[in-house]
């Protein structure tokens, strides 16, 4: 598919955009990874702002619909992965310059104001799987700062939660995160492994109720109030995760005589 997506990317149509989300869809079939889907997605231009906690939400969150990610600088060199992500017409965000988000922050404008979907994801890192980082508001003044096209009046802040709920149809353990989540200094060769051998995954998604942002929005409190929908969207998912399955009913037979 890359050589159409590449010529895509170039041109003005839809393509661009839905080409993506058929690959990341025929990904997911391909490695057993279910997705439900809770809430309704974006319309118009949103930035999306997700928990993270594997490179795996990239295909789950991108065969949902039309959309691109904020990733850091470094992911453009993998290989494989960099091209990839530039052919999803990611944003790549180099921290070790100072004036990286003022200049991000730019570029999602100019994405938001042409109506397109962004995500970013706030916690700046991946995490275990097991909580929530501390959402960072910084690069949601890219919401702001596409506030100065004339067109747009308001975006929206949209949270978006991820829930890795099940392997092989039982609930996901601490045991089995390293073969799902990826943080830290793992290394990716036995992450990798363990994510191919040991069955299919089941995810649960839940898109939050969109927040709306104007210039008078507190940029810091918006972001705090993506993060508590995001927190307790995960928290419902996992109680609903540990609640077991009803077991059969036990049939008594009468004693022998």
């Amino acid at each position: 598919m890359a050589p159409v997506q590449l010529a895509a990317t170039r041109g003005t149509g839809r393509l661009a955009g839905r080409l993506p989300v058929l690959f990341h869809r025929l990904f997911l079939r391909v490695f057993g990874i279910r997705v439900t889907v809770r809430g309704e997605p974006p319309a118009g231009p949103t930035l999306v702002l997700a928990n993270h906690v594997s490179w795996l939400d990239v295909p789950v969150i991108a065969s949902l619909r039309p959309l691109s990610f904020i990733a850091k600088q470094e992911i453009s060199a993998w290989p494989v992965v960099g091209g990839l992500s530039r052919l999803q017409r990611c944003i790549f965000l180099d921290r070790s310059r100072k004036v990286a988000t003022a200049e991000v922050n730019a570029l999602v404008a100019g994405r938001l104001a042409a109506g397109d979907a962004i995500v970013l994801f706030p916690e700046g890192t991946t995490g275990d799987g097991l909580r929530l980082l501390p959402f960072r508001s910084s690069l949601v003044g890219a919401a702001r700062a596409a506030l100065a096209d004339p067109t747009l009046e308001a975006i929206c802040l949209q949270p978006l939660a991820i829930a890795y709920t099940a392997r092989n149809g039982l609930p996901v353990s601490r045991r089995d995160m390293p073969d799902i989540a990826w943080y830290g200094d793992m290394d990716l060769k036995p992450h990798l492994s363990g994510f191919v051998r040991h069955g299919p995954i089941d995810v649960t998604v839940v898109w939050g109720e969109p927040i709306p942002f104007d210039a008078a929005t507190d940029r810091k409190r918006a972001t705090a109030a993506a993060e508590a929908s995001v927190r307790a969207a995960l928290q419902a998912v996992r109680n609903v995760a540990a609640v077991p399955a009803a077991a059969p009913p036990i049939l008594l037979r009468p004693a022998l005589s």
